[in-house]
Formats: structure tokens, sequence, C-alpha cells
């Protein structure tokens, strides 16, 4: 009988990593727009702009970051990412405190936030397999969305809360000093000591290329890495506008919008848990069908809300479906790449689904203007729906179980022998 990964000390201390720096996000997520809001009078365009620029590194230095990563050893660029977003946002609070305060500052930590993100979640992703066996990642995978939910609920309610009785800086100097304690942590995890070999160069573009070919040519990735998208494009405008919602159609106070926010992500936390036994129930492929209508039926109640009851209600709908679709997806992922291609893997999956996030962002702040904050809500939400026909019309819908993928791109075996149906009842 395999020990529980709680028993894993590298695995514990990865996950405590991740919990804690989530949760000074979650806490910055309010307290970065508010910021803007509260202390420098910004418009809805600048606010959305603001994640937009969070995302702009992904644009810029996504493809290549993939390449890069897998050249380095993983932990000491976890442990870099993690200094890099302290630093950074230490850079508000005392901009505020020196009365330096302006939306080229704030511009500025978002980009240099957005930058370590991209790095650590490449390596993290790449470094897990280190860890942890591969038929124990889908579990694996279920306990960091479990800690990333977790940071969902409590980060905005204690956010809501901070940002009431001190001050949004204060919050985000929380959050910085999050980031260090995580990095704390994460000097307490040993990988398997991954050895980089040394392989023929083939030149950045060659490298990139590969990675590129072997996701869009891989019959159960490409239909994923098209739904999320879309996805993504679509809820990036949502997530950048949320907080504005709130304010401005709800009339919510600071404290109310962190409730509602921290009750809405109460459903990451059933889509954590839900994940893996929902897989062996009916099987991978109708696990992210339903996935995928649940974040659409939430996304059509939010521009529906008349008060945060329905506003929560439809944040927990689609949470539950995010968060399953990211625990099946993030494993699939691990379980059908190579070894070698992992980085570059991942960096084309960031690249694509986060890379659409400033676009979404921006265009989102742009259509307030000339729709309104719920017109833009309505666009969302049809996108999101849109978003399951990739999946519905490709050989993912009928997958059963996955089997780990050595094959090298360009000579992937038949989808048949890729495909193989587990009979009913038995684990994916």
């Amino acid at each position: 009988m395999k020990t529980t990964l709680w028993r894993l000390p590298s695995f514990r201390n990865l996950w405590a990593a991740q919990t804690v720096s989530l949760l000074g996000t979650q806490v910055t997520l309010l307290a970065l727009p508010l910021t803007a809001l509260l202390l420098l009078d910004a418009s809805a365009l600048e606010v959305s702009m603001l994640a937009a620029v969070e995302f702009l590194p992904v644009l810029l230095l996504g493809l290549p970051a993939g390449a890069w990563v897998e050249r380095l050893p993983l932990r000491p660029v976890l442990i870099l990412t993690d200094v890099l977003r302290a630093v950074a946002l230490l850079v508000v609070p005392a901009a505020v405190w020196l009365d330096l305060l302006s939306m080229p500052v704030l511009y500025g930590a978002a980009f240099a936030v957005g930058l370590g993100t991209l790095f650590f979640d490449v390596a993290q992703l790449s470094y897990l397999p280190e860890i942890v066996e591969e038929d124990r990642l889908v579990d694996a995978n279920g306990k960091l969305e479990l800690s990333r939910s977790v940071a969902q609920f409590a980060g905005p309610g204690s956010g809501g809360l901070l940002v009431q009785a001190f001050s949004a800086p204060v919050a985000i100097l929380l959050d910085a000093l999050s980031y260090l304690v995580s990095a704390g942590f994460l000097l307490g995890v040993k990988g398997k000591g991954r050895v980089i070999e040394e392989q023929p160069s083939q030149g950045m573009g060659r490298e990139i290329a590969e990675g590129m070919r072997f996701v869009f040519s891989h019959p159960l990735l490409r239909p994923l890495i098209v739904c999320a998208a879309i996805a993504e494009l679509a809820f990036a405008a949502v997530l950048a506008l949320q907080v504005v919602f709130a304010a401005d159609e709800l009339s919510l106070r600071a404290d109310v919008i962190g409730i509602v926010l921290a009750v809405g992500n109460v459903g990451g936390l059933l889509g954590a848990v839900a994940a893996g036994p929902l897989a062996q129930r009916v099987g991978t492929g109708p696990a992210f069908l339903v996935s995928i209508v649940l974040f659409s039926g939430g996304a059509v109640i939010l521009p529906m809300s008349a008060g945060p009851v329905t506003f929560g209600a439809g944040l927990f709908v689609v949470y539950v479906g995010a968060v399953t679709f990211n625990v099946l997806q993030v494993s699939l992922c691990q379980t059908v790449t190579p070894t070698r291609l992992l980085g570059r893997m991942n960096s084309v999956f960031r690249f694509v689904t986060w890379g659409t996030v400033p676009l979404g962002a921006a265009l989102g702040g742009l259509l307030v203007a000339p729709i309104g904050l719920r017109g833009v809500f309505w666009i969302a939400a049809v996108l999101t729906v849109i978003s399951l026909l990739p999946p519905l019309f490709s050989p993912l819908r009928g997958t059963r179980d996955e089997t780990p993928g050595d094959e090298t791109p360009g000579d992937e075996p038949p989808p048949d022998e890729q495909l193989q149906s587990a009979p009913t009842g038995e684990t994916s």
C-alpha cells in the first residue's frame, strides 16, 4: 500500500509553498484593482489593463520560457521567481508611503509579477513528475488545485477585510511577504535529481517548433488547448472586471466583495476534490465535458446577477467546472508528454491559453463603454459555451484512460492505440 502524499516531505513542502503564496495572491487580486480605484480613481479600462499587463510576459516570452526552463535546475527557478514577485509587490506600498504611486507603477509591478508567475508555473508543472510517481499525478494535482481553491476561498474575504480595516497597500505588503515564505518552503523540496542532458543544439526556433508540433498534432492535447484558449479569452474579461462589476453595477462594499468572491470560490474546493472520483466513474473524456458544461453554466448566471447571492452562485458554479477541468488537463498533459518535452509543452499551453488573457482583459475594458459591464459578461458567457465544441467533436470525448507518451512528435501511434478504453468501473 502506497504512502499518502502528505507523508512525502517534498510534496508537502511544495504544497505548503503554493498554498501560502496563493493566499497572498488572492488578497492582491482584490487589493491591486482597489488600490487603483480608491487611491488613483482609475477607470474601468485602466483597471482591466492591470490584468492585461500581468499576462503580457506570456505573449512576449511564453514560448521560449519552456525551452529555457528545460536547461535549468527547476527548484532554483521556483525560488528565484518567488523572490522576484515579492520584490515587485513591495514596490507598491513603498510608492504609496513615498507619495509616488501612479498607474505606471502598478503596471510595472503587475508585469514583474506576471513574469515571475510565468516561469514559476512552467517550472512547477515540469517539477511535479520528479516528486511523485506518474500514477499519482491526478491525486497530486488535485491536492495542489485544492490548495488553490482554499486560497481562492479564504484570500478574497481576507483581502476585503484587510482593505476595509487597513488599506489596499497593506494587503499587498502581506502578499509580498507570502512569496518569501513560499521560497522558504521550497528550500525543503527535493526532486529526483533530474540530469540535464546535453543534446545537439537545434536552435531555439526549432525547439519551440518541436514543442508546438507535439501539442497541436496530439489527438488529446489539441482539443484541450483550443478549448482552454477560448474559455480563457472569454473569462479574462470577467476576471479583470469582476471587482468593478461588483462595486459599480451591484454597489457592494469592499468587504462584501471579498466575501462574495470567497463564497464563489468554494466551488473550486468541490472541483478539486471531485475531479479524480468523477474521472474514475465516468472516464476522463466525459469528465472533461461535464467540467466545461458547469463552467459555461456559471458564466451564464453572472450577467443575470442582481445582487451578491446570484453573483456568488455564478462564480461558485464557474469554479467547480474550471478547477475540475484544470486538474484533469494538467494530469493528462503530464502523463502523455515525454519528459524531455515537459517544459515546452507547458510553455505552449501557457502561451496559447494565458496569451489570450491580456487580449480578453483589454477587449473587455474597451467594450464597457459601448455595451456596458453586463454586455461584456454576456459575450463571455457565449464564448464559454462555444469552448465545449472542440472536445465534444474529438477523440477526447470517448477517452477513459490515458497512457504515458513516450513517443516523439511526428511519430505518435495511431489514435486507437493512444486511446485505450478501460472497462467500465476501472480508474482512468
